[in-house]
């Protein structure tokens, strides 16, 4: 003999609550996000839409396509690009290095220059052309 149930339960999901964790989820992740600093290093573009002025006295450096390396128009061997960096910056407050760096040249030439700067604790921009 077959009982029968006199009810039929239904489940019901509440979903109203469901919006606002979804929503507070996503805020949650969005701000730990920002905090993340990976390990890279920072480069710019070639091509930039705009330029940023520079206030400060200013120290390039620029490397041809035949990888001479000159500091403010002085050619400078790549050997003792660490040495005239480090009397060049010695009395500055937060020096700032513009890299001119031709365009042909492979990207190891880029992260040698920048290793010297990051072992001095330089900091160097990349110099680029504004796009048209």
């Amino acid at each position: 003999m077959k009982i029968k149930r006199s009810k039929q339960f239904t489940p019901e999901v509440a979903t109203s609550s469901l919006n606002d964790i979804m929503f507070f989820l996503l805020l949650f992740f969005l701000i730990v996000s920002t905090f993340a600093n990976p390990n890279v290093i920072k480069v710019l573009l070639p091509k930039a839409q705009s330029a940023q002025a520079i206030n400060k006295k200013q120290i390039s450096i620029t490397v041809t396509e035949d990888k001479k390396y000159f500091i403010n128009d002085r050619e400078v061997p790549f050997d003792y690009i660490k040495t005239e960096l480090t009397a060049r910056t010695t009395g500055l407050d937060n020096p700032t290095i513009i890299l001119r760096f031709a365009n042909k040249l492979t990207i190891q030439d880029l992260v040698d220059i920048l290793q010297i700067g990051n072992s001095l604790n330089i900091k160097m921009v990349l110099a680029t052309q504004k796009e048209n």
